[in-house]
């Protein structure tokens, strides 16, 4: 019997959206304000569910508490407090929207996690906007 499990967690940081092969009126056009030169900011919010067997001996799919050590390790540890364009390797070269920093969590978190277990990021960048990796 397969159950998922959730673990929700939170990380403030700073993004530009901007294509540099772009000229400034398009980045202007496509990305609006997301594209001001001195960044803006989200209050971010992170659920990250796991999907797998309940152990028979636990009672658990897996232990929530190590769910959280490894995001509070590979995401809020590394992102929370951050210019994501400036002080995130990942972000160097790849735009930090919504869609690719849940991306990036994902197989930062898949990386970690036994193949057994299938896992979902949903990043909500506000309350209103957010996405689900993989859908």
């Amino acid at each position: 019997m397969r159950v998922s499990v959730y673990r929700e967690a939170s990380f403030n940081s700073a993004h530009r959206l901007h294509n540099p092969s772009w000229t400034k009126e398009q980045n202007e056009r496509v990305f609006g304000l997301c594209n001001n030169p001195n960044y803006h900011g989200h209050n971010y919010k992170i659920v990250v569910k796991v999907t797998g067997e309940v152990d028979p001996e636990t009672g658990y799919v897996i232990d929530l508490k190590i769910v959280n050590d490894l995001i509070k390790e590979l995401i809020t540890e590394r992102f929370d407090h951050r210019n994501l364009n400036l002080d995130v390797e990942e972000f160097k070269s790849l735009n930090p929207t919504v869609e690719n920093i849940a991306i990036v969590s994902y197989n930062l978190l898949r990386a970690r996690l036994h193949q057994d277990f299938d896992l979902q990021v949903r990043l909500y960048e506000t309350p209103r906007n957010y996405v689900d990796y993989p859908t």
